[in-house]
């Protein structure tokens, strides 16, 4: 069974061109993919052949330009000008792909790397499962994706100002994936030492309509299937941003966003790999590496011991 749409595909693809015609704002991706090229610098391993995957514009291919253990690192995107490719020696090769549909034939990729892209794939579970199987053994994916906190001050700024002037709600920003599911579905798709982490970042601004257009200029305004198709009534809108500069403002009275950057990683699996160790074959006490003594289970509790009843 396929998996719902939550997310308009077509519209997102039309804000991103809307965003590049007023001036992408970039700050974000800016942000991961210095983060991203930090990351894979402190991995030994060497990667000949890499996709960036579904990254809006090329912000992730120039800072890993000049990677000394990188070879061709393929820019994949549903936008034609999008795929950009980044190569030590040549132009290298661009794919225009969806994110949710990988033209790669199993065990071709040493890496894959994607930011700011995935949260809006409708089956995210099988955008994982394509990438594992799209990785050589002892392939790494790398990613940084959105997660559940990001513009949770918009939200509810929204949610109580539909609630007073249309006495119900609608969904206008979309619903981001929790760190603990992230790392579940990792570990369902075959990924071996999976590892997630999360970036907080506070943005501010003069006011929400400021941040509103900075949404516009990222592409980032609501994406969702199911959004109400009418126009936002202005006193609504109105009502929204006095709600947000009430609830989320600073006292110099700049209003505060909060951005929640999951970053995942996992590889393929390979033989070389670190295995956890079996239960039971631990070969010194946790005791002697604390300097305690050790109390058994059925040891009687004696004073200042707490009794279990």
């Amino acid at each position: 069974m396929s998996a719902p749409h939550v997310f308009d595909r077509r519209l997102i693809l039309r804000r991103r061109r809307r965003a590049i015609g007023l001036g992408a704002a970039t700050f974000l991706l800016d942000r991961v993919a210095e983060d991203m090229a930090d990351r894979l610098a402190a991995t030994l391993r060497s990667f000949s052949r890499g996709v960036d995957l579904a990254t809006p514009g090329d912000a992730i291919r120039r800072a890993l330009a000049g990677h000394p253990r990188l070879g061709t690192l393929i820019g994949v995107d549903a936008l034609a000008d999008g795929a950009t490719a980044v190569d030590g020696s040549a132009a290298g090769v661009a794919v225009v792909a969806d994110a949710e549909i990988l033209p790669f034939a199993d065990a071709s990729l040493d890496l894959v790397v994607s930011g700011l892209a995935l949260q809006t794939v409708d089956d995210l579970p099988g955008t994982f499962a394509q990438v594992r199987r799209a990785l050589r053994p002892d392939g790494l994916f790398l990613a940084a994706l959105l997660g559940g906190a990001t513009l949770t001050e918009l939200r509810q700024s929204f949610a109580l100002a539909e609630t007073e002037c249309e006495g119900g709600l609608s969904p206008r920003v979309a619903p981001f994936a929790d760190i603990r599911d992230i790392g579940a579905l990792l570990q369902r798709a075959g990924f071996a030492l999976p590892v997630t982490d999360v970036d907080v970042v506070t943005v501010r601004y003069a006011s929400p309509f400021a941040l509103m257009q900075d949404l516009r200029r990222m592409g980032a305004t609501n994406p969702l299937v199911e959004r109400r198709r009418v126009p936002l009534r202005r006193a609504t809108l109105m009502r929204a941003a006095e709600i947000y500069a009430e609830k989320f403002s600073d006292p110099d009275g700049r209003v505060r966003a909060t951005v929640e950057i999951v970053w995942l990683s996992g590889w393929a699996p390979h033989e070389s790999q670190q295995k956890p160790l079996k239960p039971g074959s631990a070969t010194h006490r946790l005791a002697d590496a604390l300097g305690t003594k050790e109390i058994s289970a059925g040891e009687k509790a004696g004073p200042g011991r707490a009794r279990k009843s």
